[in-house]
């Protein structure tokens, strides 16, 4: 029997029982973790205020073997809150709906519980501060933090060289399935063209560079979402269901 503290972010919860919960946590040294919380449900529960979706904490797990993620669930049983992001979250619909895709982007970038994904953490840590925040627009926040997921894990989409090639940019041509922009020679069936301006806006997001982010129009805004979509979609293979509530400029 062990115990393991760690700190994370409550991506979901669950409903066990009458009064428990499972909690699903992205933590910074365990990756993404299930653990049972008990008597969280019950109206007198501050332990179970700390342990909603958003909630950054601090987190002390009872495990039965000597690691944290085995056999059978761990349990819960502290937690100290380190930020409170919901609160500047779900009183808001487009911060909520794009925090609730970020959740779902971090759980399902992480489907192997116990291996840590120190990047992807901080990625969403990062993310939601900048989303209760309200630095930048709901659904800009949630592209960028789509687009850095989707490069920490490996599928980093080229904006301006080929992606197939390397020819230098811009390049005119989009292929989800080629990686990004793609040169005339290098062009397969089911290439778009968008606008140079969309691109720009999603080389500005993956970048960090929210001046030109921030100063892009709504039309090139929507166009560049619905690249980030497509290009998730084909290497999750399947799409998040909560992008279908995200509230677009």
């Amino acid at each position: 029997m062990s115990l393991f503290r760690d700190d994370g972010i409550v991506l979901r919860t669950q409903k066990l029982g009458e009064a428990d919960r499972i909690i699903t946590l992205l933590t910074r040294g365990h990756g993404r973790v299930r653990a049972v919380a008990r008597g969280v449900r019950r109206t007198k529960s501050k332990f179970g205020a700390r342990l909603e979706p958003f909630s950054h904490v601090d987190v002390q797990f009872f495990a039965k073997g000597s690691e944290l993620v085995g056999r059978g669930l761990p349990l819960c049983t502290q937690s100290e809150t380190i930020a409170p992001y919901g609160g500047g979250i779900v009183t808001d619909y487009a911060r909520y709906t794009a925090g609730t895709a970020m959740l779902e982007t971090a759980e399902r970038f992480t489907d192997h519980e116990g291996e840590p994904a120190v990047q992807q953490y901080l990625l969403l840590v990062g993310g939601l501060r900048t989303l209760a925040r309200g630095e930048h627009a709901p659904h800009l926040v949630l592209d960028a933090f789509l687009l850095r997921s989707l490069a920490v894990n490996g599928y980093a989409p080229s904006f301006t060289d080929c992606a197939r090639c390397g020819m230098p940019g811009p390049n005119r041509f989009f292929s989800v399935a080629s990686g990004g922009t793609v040169c005339a020679d290098c062009r397969v069936p089911g290439s778009v063209v968008p606008s140079p301006q969309a691109l720009e806006l999603l080389g500005a997001l993956l970048t960090g560079d929210w001046d030109t982010a921030d100063a892009c129009e709504a039309r090139y805004v929507r166009e560049g979402s619905g690249l980030v979509s497509a290009y998730l979609h084909w290497h999750l293979e399947r799409g998040l269901r909560s992008l279908r509530y995200v509230e677009k400029q």
